[in-house]
C-alpha cells in the first residue's frame, strides 16, 4: 500500500511538472507521421466497409473469435482493445516527439433500432447533457449527412484539462438499411488556461501541454440479433513522453484515451433507452 501511494505521489508530481513546464509544440515531422498513420488506417477501414459480406471490425477476425465477441457483447460486456496500424511489411510507424493512441471499443444495444440511434447521436446540441466529457455542445452547421460541431471538452484523471474543440462528422448510409457508418475528426483543438475564470484563454493551437493534438473516430453500426452492434475506433495524437519520465507516466498517458472511449460507449448504452429506440417491432 505504501509503495502504491509513493508511486501515486510520484505520478502526480510528474504530471504537475509537465503541466507547469513550457508548452510542447506540434512539430512538422510529428504531424507527418500522424498523416501517414491516418492514411493507412483509413485505407484499411474503407476496404472493410466495402467488403460486402462482412462489416464490423470483429467480422474480419476468425469466425470463432467473432462469434465469441458477439456473445460477450450480447451479455452486456463493453469490449475495448488496443490497435496499431503498421506500414507495408509490418513496419511500425515511428512518431518522433509524439504518441498515437489507437483503441477500438464495441457495445451491443439490445432492442435498439438503427434510425432512432443515429437520430440520437446526431442531436449534437444535447451532447453536453449526455456525455461526461462534453461541458458544452452545439451544432454549428449541417450539410446533408455532414455535421460541424462545437464541443467544450473536459478530460479528468488526476489532473483536469479543458479544450475548446470543433469537429466534422460525416455519416454514410448503405443499400442495406441495417448498416451505417460515420467518420469524425477534430478540425480545431485549443487547450484552455484558467478555465471557468475571468482569466480564461485559449493556448495557441498545437503549442500547449500536448495532451491532445489530434482526434479522429470511426464508427460502425449494424442492426442485428434484436439490437444494434456499435463499434468505434478512436485515434488520437499527443506529445511524446519527456525524457526520464517514460517509466512513470506512459501508462497514464495511454490510459486516458482508452477510458475516454469506454466512457463514451457507456454513455451511449445508458442514454439510448431515453430515445425510445428500444420500442417498436423486432
Amino acid at each position: 500500500m505504501a509503495h502504491r501511494k509513493r508511486l501515486g505521489v510520484a505520478l502526480l508530481c510528474g504530471l504537475a511538472a509537465i503541466q507547469s513546464a513550457a508548452g510542447a509544440e506540434l512539430q512538422p515531422h510529428t504531424l507527418a507521421a500522424w498523416v501517414t498513420y491516418i492514411r493507412l488506417t483509413e485505407q484499411r477501414i474503407a476496404a472493410e466497409l466495402d467488403d460486402g459480406s462482412r462489416f464490423l471490425v470483429m467480422d474480419f477476425a476468425k469466425p470463432s473469435e467473432a462469434q465469441s465477441e458477439r456473445d460477450l457483447l450480447r451479455d452486456g460486456e463493453i469490449l475495448i482493445q488496443k490497435l496499431e496500424t503498421r506500414a507495408e511489411g509490418g513496419r511500425r510507424i515511428e512518431v518522433e516527439d509524439g504518441m498515437i493512441h489507437h483503441w477500438i471499443g464495441a457495445i451491443f444495444l439490445p432492442g435498439a433500432h438503427l434510425d432512432p440511434l443515429l437520430e440520437w447521436l446526431q442531436d449534437y446540441d444535447h451532447h453536453a447533457g449526455r456525455f461526461p466529457e462534453a461541458e458544452q455542445s452545439r451544432l454549428l452547421s449541417r450539410d446533408g449527412s455532414t455535421f460541424h460541431i462545437f464541443l467544450r471538452l473536459r478530460r479528468k484523471k488526476i489532473i483536469t484539462v479543458y479544450y475548446n474543440t470543433e469537429h466534422t462528422a460525416e455519416y454514410r448510409v448503405y443499400d442495406d438499411p441495417r448498416r451505417a457508418s460515420s467518420h469524425g475528426f477534430a478540425t480545431r483543438i485549443a487547450e484552455l488556461d484558467h478555465p471557468g475564470t475571468p482569466q480564461e484563454r485559449e493556448q495557441p493551437v498545437g503549442n500547449d501541454h500536448g495532451f491532445l493534438w489530434r482526434l479522429n473516430s470511426y464508427w460502425r453500426y449494424l442492426e442485428a440479433d434484436g439490437g444494434v452492434y456499435l463499434e468505434c475506433e478512436s485515434v488520437s495524437l499527443s506529445r511524446g513522453i519527456p525524457f526520464g519520465l517514460g517509466w512513470l507516466i506512459r501508462g497514464y498517458v495511454e490510459s486516458v484515451p482508452r477510458e475516454s472511449l469506454e466512457n463514451t460507449l457507456t454513455s451511449i448504452r445508458n442514454g439510448v433507452p431515453e430515445t425510445g429506440a428500444k420500442k417498436g417491432p423486432q
